[in-house]
């Protein structure tokens, strides 16, 4: 039964979910692609390397974007959205003119310090808290490893360094829960194609639970999160998202779970693992791998995928930060055709882990101009993603459209029509059907 007091919105409600905390549930059926939820975001950065072509206010994607006249550095659609942002744009401005270059504090950072102003400015509930106040995070606290807490304090650090003038400082340990709370409830903000465009804390969506067999989906209209059903949800039904790629085997998604999140996953697909045969795909030959020699290589896989997360884009894009060296894309190139070799031996070209580095191939291939050696890759990644990943994947829809733009560059209109229309087909669901993506989407298949 519902109390009296559980806070409501719409067809929904939040509720205490057994063995998960606080939950939010279904009050009436939702069909396949009906909107649950929008939540404006909270608190939103935009990524520093979209500045110019994204506004930093409602994050729309535009040419002809005014410069903040102080810092340079800022763009905006109009004065009005650079009126809206100044009361979080003024925490930085000052700062970013006095650092030039050398002003980095991180995406965390910066979520950090807007949040520290909203709670000034804004103490009451606003439209972002409808059904759960950022102040009812969870932190974790009590799970956080040295090495976490090592790094909460480098970014309490920076928060000190670059913000100082705007600003009111709680004592320590309250900004330890607050950079605990961040870490646990931020979201990553991306595009059509699934590349960052900033981070944002959005509590209403905070509030769902994980799942590996998710019913909902979050996706992003510039600073404002929409969930949608992709699948039917029935009264009383626990609301499920996903806080993690789905793409690999139980064993890695329940250490991502942990590693991140501090729980591990109890739903249908992690309990029965009925897929991990297919994503594990081992090659058929007439003399198999042994058990040991599978083992050894999807631990070396793991250690690779896990060199690749720690590898960033170097301020200039003139090479890839990969290993705390500075390497050339082709370099880069080669590491992934090596490591696809060598696992080749062993696993079938649809094992997530070969997928895996052929999506890291095709992105130095696309950074690169290489359109027919990304177009080559990505045809071998869509099939086993189509299978691997749940219906209405924001993934599958990303690679058909990568696809689609490299058939176009390529001038095969036939495939690229195709491929465009199978992204729009799952981006329909997920996004809505007026979703402005998909509104460019089909501008370029009318220009082409």
């Amino acid at each position: 039964m519902r109390s009296e007091a559980a806070p409501q919105l719409g067809g929904l409600e939040r509720f205490a979910s057994a063995g998960k905390g606080r939950g939010l549930r279904a009050r009436r059926r939702f069909a396949v692609g009906e909107l649950l939820l929008s939540c404006p975001a909270y608190v939103a950065v935009l990524t520093v390397s979209e500045r110019g072509s994204h506004c930093d206010g409602c994050f729309a994607r535009k040419e002809g974007l005014s410069r903040c006249g102080r810092c340079k550095q800022a763009f905006y659609c109009n004065v009005e959205c650079q009126k809206e942002d100044w009361p979080m744009h003024k925490l930085e401005c000052a700062s970013m003119c006095t650092f030039g270059q050398s002003w980095q504090p991180s995406e965390t950072v910066r979520l950090t310090a807007r949040i520290l102003a909203k709670q000034k400015t804004h103490p009451e509930r606003t439209q972002s808290e409808r059904l759960l106040a950022v102040k009812e995070f969870e932190s974790h606290l009590d799970k956080l490893d040295n090495e976490k807490r090592e790094l909460i304090q480098n970014d309490i650090a920076a928060l000190h360094q670059f913000y100082s003038k705007h600003l009111d400082y709680p004592d320590n340990a309250a900004l330890v829960v607050l950079f605990a709370q961040v870490n646990c409830n931020g979201f990553t903000i991306e595009d059509e194609e699934l590349s960052h465009l900033g981070s944002a804390i959005f509590p209403d969506v905070a509030l769902m639970n994980h799942s590996c067999c998710p019913n909902v989906i979050v996706t992003y209209k510039g600073t404002l999160a929409e969930v949608r059903a992709v699948r039917e949800i029935e009264p009383g039904e626990e609301i499920f998202s996903s806080y993690i790629d789905l793409l690999y085997p139980t064993e890695d998604r329940n250490d991502r779970l942990r590693d991140s999140y501090f729980f591990s996953c109890d739903c249908r697909e992690c309990t029965t693992k009925e897929k991990d045969k297919e994503k594990l795909e081992i090659c058929k030959l007439n003399d198999p791998p042994s058990a040991e020699t599978v083992k050894d290589m999807i631990k070396y896989a793991r250690n690779v995928i896990e060199e690749f997360r720690r590898a960033k884009h170097y301020k200039g894009h003139q090479s890839i930060v990969f290993l705390d060296f500075f390497l050339p894309p082709g370099e880069l190139l080669e590491i992934c055709e090596l490591s696809l070799d060598k696992m080749g031996a062993v696993f079938e070209d649809s094992n997530v882990y070969m997928l895996h580095m052929m999506y890291q191939a095709m992105g130095v291939c696309l950074y690169v101009q290489d359109w027919e050696g990304a177009l080559c890759y990505g045809q071998k990644i869509i099939r086993p993603y189509s299978k691997h990943y749940p219906s209405y994947s924001l993934n599958v829809a990303s690679m058909w459209l990568k696809l689609g733009r490299l058939y176009m560059a390529l001038e095969n209109r036939t495939a690229g029509v195709k491929a465009l229309k199978r992204a729009i087909a799952i981006m329909e669901v997920a996004h809505g059907k007026d979703h402005p993506y998909i509104s460019e989407i089909k501008k370029e298949l009318e220009d082409h």
